[in-house]
């Protein structure tokens, strides 16, 4: 994700804490905005597991299994 997105999100939460709040749409935009990094973020992180590989004991390694 593109950081003037997360520095977008940012700006949103600020605004959302401050007694004037946040117009409607700039609430869609932070619910999207949101969205877009949970997706982002989910991504990266499956592929870092992808990735990650178990040592045995006995010097075999093994990659990780995908749960169903």
């Amino acid at each position: 994700m593109e950081q003037a997105k997360i520095d977008r999100i940012n700006q949103l939460a600020k605004k959302a804490k401050s007694p004037g709040g946040l117009t409607p749409e700039e609430t869609a935009e932070r619910s999207a905005l949101r969205q877009e990094y949970i997706a982002a973020y989910r991504k990266n992180l499956e592929e870092q597991l992808d990735r990650t590989v178990i040592v045995e004991p006995d010097g075999t390694r093994r990659h990780l299994k995908r749960r169903s």
